[in-house]
C-alpha cells in the first residue's frame, strides 16, 4: 500500500472515530436532559413547573380543568382567528390600554411583523435595541433575514439603555425596542423614572418605542403601576402568553387599531393565520385568568427565596456564590457559583434525584471558572419557607465535587 494511501485510510478513521466520539457526546447529552426531565418531573418539591417539563396528560388536563371557567365551550370553534381568538385579543387590548391587539403563533413572528409595519410608518428600518435583546441573541437573525429590519445596539451594560445612551446615538433609528424585564442580564428592570426618561428620548428624536414584554406581567410590583400605565409608555407592546402565564404558546401585539389592521394582513403573508388556534388561546385565557393574579405574590416570594439562597451559599461555605439581583425586580432572577456548568447541572440532577426537590436544573457557562443558572418562583415556590430554601442549599452543595 503505498503511503497516500495509507494516509488516506488513516484520515478516515479518524473521521469516522471524531463522528463516532460526536455521536456519543450527543447521547450522552440526550441521556442526560431526559434524566433530568425525569428527576424534575418526579420531584415532590420544586420552586416552579415549567410547561415543557411536565407531561401530555397533565397539561391536557390543566387546559380541560380551566377551560369552562374562561369561555362558553358550546361557542364554535375558531377559524382563521374569528371567535375565540377575538375575545383574547379585545382582553389583551383591554388590560394593556390599547385601541386593538392581534393574536399570534410566535413573539418571534409578532415582533418582526409590528416592527416591520412601524418601519414603513416612520421611513427607516433601523431598530435600536440592546445587545442582549431577545431578537439580537435567541432569533438567528430574524429581523435582517426575513424582515428587511436592521437593529442596532445601543448599549451591551448588562442594564436597560439610558436616556443619554438613547438621545446620544450616533445614527438615526425609526423604533426603540426595549425588553421588559431585560431576561439576559438578569430579568432586570430600570426604575418607572429611567422608563418614562428614556421613551421621552426616543421620541425627542422621532422614534417610535416598542416594548418587548414577553414577561411584561409580572412588572407591575416593580414598577408600583398597573398594567396599562407601563403599556402607555410605548407606541406598540408585544407580550407572550407562555412565559409568566403558564399557557401552551402564542403572543399578541398591541397598539394602536390602524397598526393591528395592518399587523394582521402580515400575520397572514408570513404564515400565522392558522387554521384552528382555540387551545393554545384557551390557555392564554386561563393564565389571564389564574395565573396573572398571582404574580405579584410570586414576586414578593422571589425576594424571599433570593435572599435565603445567598444567606444558604454562605452558611454552606461557598466562595463567591452571587444572586443577580440581590432583590429580585421580577419572580425571576439569576444565581452564579464557582463552578464548571456541567459539574453544576450533573450534581443539580443528582440532588432532585436523591432528596426528590428541585432546586436547580440546567446550568450555562457564565465565565472562565463560573455558571449560571436562571431561577424561577411560582405557585410551588410559595410553598417553600426560607429555611426550606437553605435546606436544600446544603443539600446540593453536599453533593458537589470536592
Amino acid at each position: 500500500m503505498s503511503d497516500s494511501a495509507e494516509r488516506g485510510r488513516e484520515q478516515a478513521a479518524e473521521r469516522d472515530t471524531e463522528e463516532t466520539d460526536g455521536q456519543d457526546r450527543d447521547e450522552t447529552a440526550e441521556r442526560k436532559r431526559e434524566r433530568r426531565s425525569t428527576a424534575w418531573q418526579e420531584a415532590e418539591r420544586v420552586l416552579w413547573r415549567a410547561g415543557h417539563q411536565q407531561t401530555v396528560r397533565s397539561r391536557l388536563a390543566w387546559l380541560n380543568d380551566g377551560a369552562e371557567s374562561v369561555y362558553d365551550l358550546d361557542r364554535p370553534v375558531d377559524m382563521y382567528g374569528d371567535r375565540i381568538v377575538e375575545t383574547l385579543e379585545e382582553r389583551v387590548a383591554g388590560l394593556l390600554g390599547k385601541e386593538a391587539a392581534a393574536f399570534f403563533p410566535t413573539g418571534t413572528m409578532a415582533q418582526q411583523v409590528a416592527l416591520r409595519c412601524w418601519a414603513g410608518r416612520t421611513g427607516d428600518a433601523t431598530v435600536a435595541m440592546h445587545a442582549l435583546g431577545h431578537p439580537e441573541v435567541h432569533e438567528r437573525h430574524a429581523f435582517s433575514t426575513l424582515s428587511g429590519l436592521r437593529p442596532v445596539r445601543v448599549t451591551g451594560e448588562p442594564r436597560l439603555p439610558t436616556a443619554e445612551e438613547v438621545r446620544d446615538f450616533e445614527e438615526p433609528f425609526g423604533t426603540l425596542l426595549l425588553e421588559l424585564p431585560l431576561r439576559d442580564a438578569g430579568f432586570v428592570l430600570p426604575t418607572w423614572e429611567e422608563l418614562e426618561a428614556v421613551t421621552e428620548a426616543a421620541r425627542e428624536r422621532d422614534a417610535v418605542v416598542h416594548f418587548d414584554g414577553a414577561r411584561l406581567w409580572e412588572c407591575t410590583p416593580h414598577f408600583s403601576r398597573p398594567l396599562d400605565e407601563i403599556a402607555g409608555l410605548a407606541d406598540s407592546v408585544y407580550v407572550s402568553f407562555y412565559k409568566s402565564l403558564g399557557g401552551l404558546g402564542g403572543a399578541a401585539v398591541a397598539g394602536p387599531r390602524t397598526l393591528i389592521d395592518e399587523a394582521k394582513a402580515w400575520r397572514h403573508r408570513y404564515g400565522g393565520m392558522v387554521f384552528q388556534q382555540f387551545p393554545t388561546v384557551l390557555g392564554a385565557l386561563i393564565g389571564l385568568d389564574r395565573e396573572l393574579p398571582r404574580l405579584p405574590a410570586y414576586v414578593a416570594h422571589a425576594r424571599v427565596v433570593a435572599a435565603a439562597l445567598r444567606e444558604g451559599f454562605a452558611e454552606a461555605g461557598v466562595p463567591w456564590a452571587r444572586v443577580h439581583p440581590e432583590e429580585p425586580h421580577t419572580h425571576q432572577f439569576q444565581v452564579w457559583l464557582p463552578y464548571d456548568a456541567e459539574v453544576l447541572t450533573d450534581t443539580a440532577t443528582l440532588h432532585t434525584e436523591e432528596t426528590k426537590t428541585g432546586l436547580f436544573t440546567r446550568w450555562s457557562r457564565g465565565g472562565p471558572g463560573l455558571a449560571l443558572t436562571e431561577v424561577t418562583v411560582a405557585a410551588p415556590g410559595l410553598e417553600w419557607t426560607a429555611e426550606d430554601v437553605k435546606t436544600a442549599v446544603a443539600d446540593f452543595v453536599a453533593r458537589l465535587p470536592g
